[in-house]
């Protein structure tokens, strides 16, 4: 096996992409909060990225993607990296350093509980927080990917189609948003007193950061430079872009105005929905994965008034529903024609993968939700969720930080 240089240099460049995605969400959450939280929530997804770099390389990346324990969970082998060299990897990085395959899986794991904070942003503590990523991360994200993406992973052993983490990432972090909720209990006020997003351009920003870091979310997932990175990052576009406008002509429909929230929302719901198909379908198969990503999301979110919970900011409607709706669209559209190394979908003539996609899909709710609602209850009694009602009056940026997200 021999290093190839222009793979490493696509995946180094998609390990930097996925990087600037922790930012970028904290952007997208911080314009969408209140202006006396916008620190708070910003700082919830960019410490995401020092709490999970040090817990990957001392063991996460380990568990994930080390050698495999019964289907379940990688072994110690690696720990501390020990063994993860410059050298190619057999089965994870065979024309690249496995140092730069480790690399970009650790992006994924920052941003993976980062996007939870959106359900329990404006009354989170932070010291509870900090502990809560490093649970989350050990018992949640860590099984889920070496499930998934693991050698040996039971996910992987199935021949469920998960090709950047619509499963590890979405799903995961969408159905823990939905444990968050029902753990935290509701904002002060909520349902009561409005509750607008203070800062609308921060979140436009935010969400086109997160558009260009998701080509090497997605395109980077090949681990290599070449036809299926192109497919990947062909897709993810168009995908985007077809929610973006379903999206904004939905909410056109129903209320009455194309709102700026509306279309970034909509571009981030066909990003979660085109990731675990990226490799392996067509580009008509994006633009119905994205035109129907748009619409789904768009009315899961009205759900959460319906039924009472308090996502502030749309977790469970667009990344659990989303990556959920993506899992079994890539059931759907997943062609052998895009990539030999995948499978065909339903509307390829192989119904049995969409059956695979649903009973992972299940699995991974029913894991992520009870192990996540766990973890929040043993903190919950030992150190507190929530900061104190006058903390959460003042806003968490004096309370949690001493700082202000603005002086004039």
């Amino acid at each position: 096996m021999k290093v190839d240089t222009g793979d490493t240099t696509w995946l180094l460049i998609s390990s930097a992409l996925v990087m600037l995605m922790t930012p970028g969400l904290a952007l997208f959450y911080g314009g969408m909060v209140r202006r006396k939280n916008v620190l708070g929530t910003i700082m919830q997804s960019f410490i995401a990225l020092s709490v999970i770099t040090v817990q990957w390389v001392l063991y996460g990346y380990s568990l994930a993607f080390g050698p495999d324990i019964g289907g379940i969970i990688g072994s110690l082998d690696w720990i501390g990296l020990r063994g993860v060299g410059l050298d190619p990897h057999p089965d994870y990085s065979p024309t690249v350093p496995h140092q730069a395959f480790m690399i970009f899986q650790m992006m994924f794991a920052v941003i993976t509980p980062a996007l939870i904070t959106g359900a329990f942003a404006e009354r989170f503590k932070f010291k509870t927080y900090l502990v809560f990523l490093i649970l989350w991360a050990t018992f949640v994200y860590d099984p889920l990917a070496h499930w998934v993406w693991g050698i040996g992973g039971w996910i992987k052993e199935l021949g469920a189609l998960d090709f950047a983490g619509g499963l590890v990432v979405h799903i995961s972090s969408g159905i823990a948003a939905l444990a968050a909720t029902f753990a935290v209990g509701k904002r002060k006020g909520y349902g009561e007193e409005p509750m607008p997003p203070h800062n609308l351009t921060m979140t436009l920003l935010g969400a086109a950061l997160l558009w260009f870091g998701w080509f090497g979310f997605n395109g980077g997932s090949a681990i290599a430079s070449g036809s299926v990175a192109t497919s990947a990052f062909v897709v993810t576009h168009i995908s985007t872009a077809s929610a973006a406008l379903s999206w904004m002509i939905a909410e056109w429909l129903h209320r009455g105005n194309p709102t700026v929230l509306g279309a970034a929302s909509g571009a981030v719901a066909g990003l979660v929905a085109i990731t675990p198909a990226s490799g392996f379908v067509g580009p008509l198969s994006a633009i119905l994965t994205g035109l129907a990503a748009g619409v789904l999301c768009y009315s899961a979110i009205h759900l959460k008034t319906k039924l009472g919970y308090d996502d502030s900011l749309d977790v469970v409607g667009v990344h659990g529903v989303g990556g959920t709706w993506g899992a079994l669209a890539t059931g759907l559209f997943a062609s052998k024609g895009i990539n030999p190394a995948g499978n065909n979908g339903l509307f390829f003539g192989n119904p049995s993968l969409l059956g695979i996609q649903a009973l992972t899909v299940l699995a991974a709710w029913i894991y992520t939700f009870v192990v996540t609602l766990i973890i929040l209850k043993v903190l919950d009694w030992t150190m507190g969720l929530r900061v104190s009602e006058e903390h959460e009056v003042n806003g968490l940026d004096l309370s949690q930080h001493g700082e202000v997200g603005y002086s004039f």
